[in-house]
């Protein structure tokens, strides 16, 4: 896949997850909805920056944290805490199912939405 492929996948995920969560979140289907969305974009954000880098020939972003780290470097991220916080939820997320730990993260999504938009801003900025 080549870097403009996974931007306009992003892109599509960033954009279904705002349209979600500007939606009232009055059950648990809703945010588990919001929650699933926050999980395609952190995959697909993580996998851009893994392209982005191996197109500019770095090859050391073989895994979530590396490419964090890489893209912190290259000031495509900036506020690398909540970066870590993400990645954490989305390993959390993926191994148990806790329901609190659920809507601890629900009430995290709104930071972790910005950052991803960031993201994506960053990234159209390198083509």
């Amino acid at each position: 896949m080549n870097r403009k492929k996974i931007l306009i996948d992003f892109d599509k995920v960033l954009v279904q997850f705002k349209e979600a969560m500007v939606i009232p979140a009055l059950n648990d289907l809703t945010r588990a909805g919001c929650i699933k969305y926050f999980e395609f974009c952190f995959e697909l954000a993580w996998k851009s920056i893994k392209i982005f880098c191996e197109e500019m020939g770095t090859n050391s972003c073989n895994s979530p944290k590396s490419s964090l780290k890489q893209a912190f470097l290259l000031q495509w991220i900036d506020n690398e805490i909540v970066w870590l916080e993400m990645l954490s939820a989305r390993n959390r997320l993926a191994h148990t199912y806790d329901a609190n730990y659920a809507l601890e993260i629900y009430n995290s999504l709104e930071k972790f939405l910005v950052e991803l938009g960031k993201l994506s801003e960053n990234l159209h900025a390198e083509f």
